[in-house]
């Protein structure tokens, strides 16, 4: 075994190849009724339910920022107008669409401002590379708080007294895919090469959309720690029982009723999981302690044996885990380490477009 596997064993990872049955899955054909046994546990243990898509989607546009990018970006302000069980409820989103004579990959951003640009999103450098930016900010669509009455909360999932009620983690991802609806009818955006990509809280955020909606492409977490790529079992910093008493509302009822006994019946290697034959971009930096970065590449590596049903090389790593300044892009997935502390940079998105580059010219 290489110090991965060893690494998994010693802190009691459980697998995620092995079914609720016992049966170890080998196949892709297996790995496809295993992934609906994971999104399952996740759903009902940690996250919530997915709410159902909307009966209907309108899409109402308003210019942007005129000018945006010295003309080189169409800037468009959108209310994306939900009907749920008859009733309609409506959150904002910016797109930048570099004007381009062909189709331009995407990002779905789930932000902390609803600024285009923003220090979390250098959108100009995004553009100048060749992608559009689709991005709403996550308290848009119900706020980071215990009250969910507020905005889209108040029409999304079950009663809070279900167990299984969705969190805050899984409303914002369901606006993310609302998102990604939107991006399928526009003939400008290839469709086909979509990532989605959140920071922290939103990091795991990102993670769940794309282990919940298999159109997106690129799964991108950059410092998103506990409960999100990051191994809970040996975690240091946040743990499960910290997060849930600062955060239940991010969760489902069951997750902060219990966190530690529902942590010894699965790891985040079952979210992961879900993301292959797609690919992974994990992100750390040196001084996130709370996020564990350790636990963080051992999260996204923990994936290769997903990777290795589908003849994929997943993520390609050394003898130890990597130190700053290293960037693991060789493989089907990617994992990065920077200095400084948590944060979401220019230097991130740089690693992470190049590295959707690079597949999708396929290197």
């Amino acid at each position: 075994m290489d110090f991965v596997s060893t690494e998994l064993e010693r802190r009691g990872v459980p697998s995620a190849l092995v079914s609720n049955r016992g049966i170890e899955v080998k196949t892709e054909k297996q790995m496809q009724k295993r992934r609906e046994e994971l999104k399952k546990i996740l759903a009902e243990n940690e996250y919530g339910t997915l709410p159902s898509r909307p009966e209907h989607l309108r899409v109402e546009k308003k210019p942007g920022i005129p000018n945006f990018c010295a003309g080189k970006v169409t800037s468009e302000s959108l209310d994306f107008v939900c009907t749920v069980d008859g009733v309609e409820f409506s959150f904002p989103v910016r797109s930048a669409i570099p004007k381009s004579d062909k189709k331009v990959p995407a990002f779905v951003h789930i932000n902390f401002s609803a600024n285009t640009p923003d220090h979390f999103q250098p959108t100009e450098e995004i553009t100048d590379r060749g992608f559009a930016v689709f991005s709403f900010c996550h308290s848009d669509v119900t706020a980071d708080n215990g009250d969910f009455k507020d905005k889209c909360a108040a029409y999304l999932g079950p009663s809070r007294r279900k167990k299984n009620a969705s969190g805050k983690i899984m409303m914002w991802a369901w606006a993310a895919m609302r998102v990604m609806d939107y991006i399928e009818t526009l003939p400008e955006i290839d469709a086909e090469n979509v990532a989605v990509i959140g920071h922290s809280r939103l990091g795991k955020t990102a993670l769940v959309t794309a282990a919940f909606d298999e159109r997106f492409k690129y799964a991108v977490s950059n410092d998103s720690g506990c409960s999100g790529a990051a191994i809970s079992r040996g975690k240091t910093g946040e743990s499960t029982e910290r997060i849930t008493q600062s955060f239940p509302f991010w969760f489902c009822p069951r997750y902060k009723d219990d966190a530690e006994a529902q942590s010894k019946c699965f790891d985040q290697n079952y979210l992961t999981a879900l993301i292959p034959p797609r690919h992974l971009l994990v992100g750390s930096a040196e001084d996130d302690a709370w996020a564990d970065p350790k636990s963080e590449f051992l999260g996204c590596a923990s994936a290769n044996s997903v990777y290795g049903i589908y003849g994929m090389k997943g993520l390609v790593y050394g003898e130890d885990y990597p130190e700053a300044k290293t960037v693991l892009a060789d493989g089907d997935s990617f994992y990065h380490v920077r200095k400084g502390p948590h944060f979401l940079s220019r230097e991130d998105w740089n690693v992470y477009m190049d590295f959707i580059e690079s597949k999708m010219s396929g290197r």
